[in-house]
């Protein structure tokens, strides 16, 4: 884009004079059609073609459930990972635990409480939502929602039997601290570990004042908050 259309562009986006108040904001381009081009046993991908005031470009687009993660901390700070392979890439990756939000009518935190249980074996008394975030906007609709668990404690029987890649999953414990600079080395590469690390530190900074109601509204998926 040349200087003279990047301002022009600046000014029309009203941008706010207070970065305090900085936040993202709804504006969906007219869609000139769309063309299902994949249909997938858990997401899909459609070809839209967008109007871009008079210029038409089709955009590819990974349909996603959303999904959750947790990072959770034991009374030590330590972080609970587990060690999942990854097929697209390749990698036994240490993560935090995560799911898909695609059972209806599940919320976003009892996906949470049963992810946690499902891939660990544990439950948490005391839930608080981390961080929101898109996990690939540029291509992807995938919502992410990371929660704060706490208060840890082993479930009657442990950890469900699992099948495929959650047949045999490890579990570490691992300083807070620890997980972040594993993060920031390029040593751990999973989004959820290295975005919720950094979050819980961030939080933990502000003596968790940022911490946000487990039932907190979720503008990404309105239909799968914590209710």
């Amino acid at each position: 884009m040349s200087l003279p259309h990047w301002a022009s562009f600046l000014r029309r986006q009203h941008l706010p004079t207070d970065l305090s108040e900085l936040h993202d904001s709804q504006s969906l381009r007219p869609v000139l059609g769309s063309v299902q081009a994949f249909s997938g046993r858990v997401w899909s991908i459609r070809s839209d073609t967008v109007d871009f005031e008079g210029v038409a470009s089709v955009r590819d687009v990974l349909v996603h459930p959303g999904a959750v993660g947790i990072i959770a901390l034991d009374e030590h700070e330590r972080v609970l990972l587990i060690q999942q392979y990854r097929h697209p890439v390749g990698r036994l990756l240490w993560e935090a635990p995560a799911g898909l939000l695609d059972i209806p009518g599940e919320s976003a935190l009892e996906c949470a409480q049963r992810e946690l249980l499902e891939e660990t074996g544990f439950l948490a008394w005391d839930w608080s939502v981390l961080v929101d975030f898109w996990n690939s906007p540029g291509g992807s609709t995938e919502a992410f929602r990371c929660y704060l668990a706490r208060d840890l404690h082993l479930a009657p029987g442990g950890r469900p039997a699992g099948t495929a890649e959650e047949a045999d999953l490890p579990i570490a414990w691992v300083s807070l601290d620890e997980v972040v600079a594993g993060a920031l080395a390029g040593r751990l590469g999973n989004p959820t570990t290295v975005i919720g690390s950094l979050a819980a530190v961030a939080a933990r900074d502000r003596n968790w004042t940022t911490l946000r109601s487990s039932q907190a509204a979720w503008s990404a998926r309105p239909n799968a908050g914590g209710h």
